[in-house]
């Protein structure tokens, strides 16, 4: 036994077991029946993406007197666009020219964009932002709510299994506020109890007791025996993890943190709501030095996911989102301010892809929200809500988004 006190062991691994869940202790459980049930992964950009440098209208020319050629997708020269061939809005939209992957699952049809969303609230901080979207409700209830909407969608989505909600990072999301079921997990390799099994025992005889703490220990510890069981060798070597068809994950934020959850999707462990975080788009200045790689690496990144997890498409739907856009105009230090409307992506096996959805508004100075911003006419909560509706069978959306209505916007195959 190491040399260490009863309070010292006591301490240090109740330290691990919170340090395991990330900055929240989290109510695990744990399912290890494999199932055929939809999948939905959302991959949060943090810091307000440009929706218009990733997507924009060449020829229009409110745009391109907007911005300067390195701000905007371009017709031609340095920073020429690729075509998609869309015809959305009467207008030439083409992507970012580090888009190249998005473009392949879009031209196949496993992908589709919705621009002009986003939250309706018109604020553009950046913390406020991500509360509601994070928490799903707009207004004064909004920033005070005690779940996120993916803790509300996991009390509602049909048949979910104790496994329930994953964040592949350090920390739980706002969007997972307040769940009985959810894991942050940056690493499986990294999701374990100091020391070894001995130890694991011994906390099992130290959490055997009624209270929250006491619970959520065994939990925690239940989940560790589970993925072990699944991702390790007889002889407790980690399983080294193969991505299906070659795909390569690049390395990084994003790459790295869809492999995890390819791994564990691959595993059958009973994933079924996964959110992903990749922060660094907040692009006051330089930002055609940022941007460009931002890009490339979510592309890379959305293709090694696509291609390693071919076989489960289509059980699996993939949404990208923002807090907010960027400004119209570039400012003086060669970027973007914060703004409002952005796009949204989707991706799976039942999304209608090969096209741009939503009302485009028009970036003419009058037809800007408060002379400056691409206007929203998407709530981002109706992509969300189509997709819960159509994608994860829920039958009451408002259980989720409270006091939120709206129609379909058209982005999932119906049969």
């Amino acid at each position: 036994m190491l040399d260490l006190t009863r309070r010292e062991f006591i301490s240090g691994c109740s330290a691990a077991i919170a340090a395991l869940s990330g900055s929240r202790l989290l109510h695990l459980s744990w399912n290890t029946d494999s199932t055929a049930e939809p999948i939905l992964v959302v991959v949060f950009l943090r810091g307000g993406m440009d929706g218009l440098h990733l997507l924009g209208p060449v020829d229009d020319a409110d745009y391109v007197a907007a911005r300067p050629a390195a701000l905007r997708v371009g017709e031609s020269g340095e920073f020429a666009g690729l075509p998609i061939g869309n015809g959305y809005a009467g207008r030439d939209f083409r992507l970012h020219k580090a888009a190249a992957p998005i473009k392949e699952l879009y031209d196949a049809k496993r992908l589709a964009f919705v621009h002009a969303a986003g939250l309706v609230h018109g604020t553009r901080s950046h913390f406020e932002a991500m509360d509601y979207v994070e928490r799903g409700v707009v207004g004064g209830a909004g920033r005070t709510s005690a779940s996120g909407w993916m803790t509300r969608l996991a009390e509602t989505v049909p048949g979910i299994g104790s496994m329930g909600l994953v964040s592949a990072s350090d920390r739980a999301p706002d969007s997972m506020l307040g769940a009985a079921n959810a894991m942050a997990m940056a690493n499986p390799e990294a999701f374990s109890v100091p020391v070894g099994p001995q130890v694991a025992n011994y906390l099992r005889s130290v959490y055997k007791g009624s209270s929250e703490v006491h619970r959520a220990g065994t939990r925690t510890l239940d989940a560790i025996e589970a993925i072990h069981k699944e991702l390790k060798t007889p002889e407790g070597a980690w399983k080294p993890y193969v991505p299906e068809r070659g795909a390569a994950y690049p390395d990084g934020e994003l790459g790295q943190s869809l492999r995890t959850v390819a791994r564990l999707i691959r595993a059958d462990l009973g994933l079924r709501l996964a959110a992903v975080d990749y922060g660094g788009w907040d692009t006051h200045e330089g930002q055609t030095y940022s941007f460009a790689p931002r890009v490339e690496h979510l592309s890379r990144s959305l293709a090694a996911f696509a291609n390693d997890l071919h076989a489960y498409e289509d059980r699996l739907c993939v949404v990208v989102m923002s807090e907010f856009g960027r400004r119209v105009r570039a400012n003086q230090s060669q970027g973007t301010d914060h703004g409002h409307g952005n796009a949204m992506m989707v991706m799976g096996g039942g999304v209608a892809g090969g096209r741009i959805l939503g009302e485009w508004p028009g970036l003419a100075t009058e037809q800007l929200d408060q002379r400056a911003d691409l206007a929203i006419t998407t709530d981002y909560r109706a992509v969300l809500s189509e997709v819960a509706s159509a994608h994860l069978g829920v039958k009451d959306v408002s259980k989720v988004f409270p006091g939120f209505k709206s129609k379909p916007v058209g982005l999932m195959v119906r049969e």
